[in-house]
């Protein structure tokens, strides 16, 4: 039993669910029905609670669902289906060679490379990793690294034609939930590595493939849970460029300045849900951040602090990708909604996209060379990644394409 598993305790409720509770105040519900995996995450409030309808509705119904599996309808012509199952993480590259998708199929453990030629994706090479692979990231066009849970480690490959090419293991002291690129320049990187839990966060300082010393991995205290990190061209309380993370069991938004990477967090602002994923607007005035619960997400102005709530008509969501200044994309289980704001932050227009999955992490580029914006949902659960096509707003559906939860 690796360190990982050993902080959880597992329960078998009847045949069909287990249950995972995470020391820092975390659940995780899994419930097999068929051939279909469920994972949902509370708090540890709810435990007794969970216990009782597991066992009662055999989890056949949930709102914040860890993966369904369900797959929901969608228009084909503005849509694809990429078959990576699982995908708790990953990144879509646009260089010379066109595009490529490197992503992790969590429950498989494996790291899975596709390219996409604008509306088809080709399956090049799939490579078994340690256990629990959580997210991937891009260092150059043939160069990519893995955060694999068991191992404790960022997992190095190059890709060599279509093969994935395994150069090293660089570990890291805990269970890595994320990887982000901080750096690159010359072939020397800078890489964040954020834990699936604890307060710690990794930073991987001036790294080189080619280097002969083992590399300079320095940990530093940030929050409980910090997930998704991502780059801010400006925060309040922080001069310059910064980076930054929410934390879903602080339920905070923190900032380090990218001119001192080991520094102490600064906390920019804090909420009353689950804050899972944040992302900055185009032009980096507004902090956009997915809140679990609540019925509602949030917005941060970049300059003031000025904290601003918004309705979700769902229960919040999970991921985040804003659009515009004042238009952005929520994630949630099968389904993405799209928002207009006014500058207040109140709702002026919801949309909708389905997807076929829980929405973890959203990418927007686009892939197609036509000029617009797509995006790209990694689903956690589920078997397929979801490329969206643009013009987003355009294209998104009015009403609610997903009438109900499955049952």
């Amino acid at each position: 039993m690796d360190a990982h598993q050993s902080n959880k305790l597992q329960i078998t409720i009847a045949d069909q669910a287990v249950k995972k509770i995470a020391p820092q105040g975390a659940i995780f519900l899994l419930c097999e029905i068929g051939n279909m995996t469920l994972k949902i995450r509370f708090s540890t409030f709810f435990a007794p609670m969970l216990v009782v309808m597991a066992a009662i509705s055999g989890c056949q119904s949930q709102s914040l669902l860890e993966g369904t599996g369900g797959v929901a309808p969608v228009p084909a012509s503005s849509q694809m289906a990429v078959p990576v199952p699982f995908a708790w993480g990953g990144e879509v590259r646009c260089g010379a060679a066109g595009c490529l998708l490197a992503a992790v199929e969590h429950e498989n453990n494996m790291l899975a490379l596709h390219r996409i030629d604008g509306r088809k994706s080709t399956l090049l090479d799939r490579v078994q990793v340690g256990y629990h692979p959580d997210s991937a990231a891009w260092l150059a066009d043939d160069l990519l690294v893995a955060a694999v849970e068991g191992t404790a480690s960022l997992d190095v490959f190059r890709v060599r034609g279509s093969k994935l090419d395994r150069l090293q293991q660089i570990k890291v002291g805990f269970s890595p939930r994320d990887v982000m690129v901080v750096k690159a320049d010359g072939g020397r990187y800078t890489l964040l590595v954020s834990p699936y839990n604890g307060k710690e966060v990794a930073w991987v300082l001036d790294w080189a493939v080619d280097d002969q010393q083992a590399p300079n991995v320095k940990k530093v205290s940030w929050c409980e849970v910090a997930w998704h990190p991502t780059r801010l061209k400006k925060v309040v309380g922080i001069n310059g460029s910064a980076i930054a993370a929410a934390c879903l069991d602080d339920k905070q938004l923190v900032a380090v300045p990218e001119s001192n990477l080991l520094s102490a967090p600064v906390v920019v602002a804090r909420f009353s849900a689950v804050s899972r994923n944040a992302r900055p607007s185009p032009q980096g005035n507004w902090v956009y951040v997915s809140l679990e619960t609540g019925g509602r997400n949030a917005r941060v102005n970049a300059e003031t602090g000025e904290l601003q709530m918004i309705a979700s008509p769902l229960t919040g969501s999970v991921s985040v990708a804003p659009l515009d200044e004042h238009v952005v994309i929520w994630g949630e289980d099968r389904e993405l909604y799209l928002q207009r704001l006014d500058e207040k932050g109140m709702v002026v227009e919801t949309r909708w996209h389905a997807v076929s999955g829980f929405a973890t992490s959203l990418q927007l580029l686009d892939i197609d060379g036509d000029g617009e914006r797509d995006v790209v949902a990694f689903n956690s659960g589920g078997e397929v990644i979801d490329v969206v096509y643009g013009p987003l707003w355009d294209r998104a559906s009015q009403n609610r394409l997903l009438k109900q939860r499955a049952q």
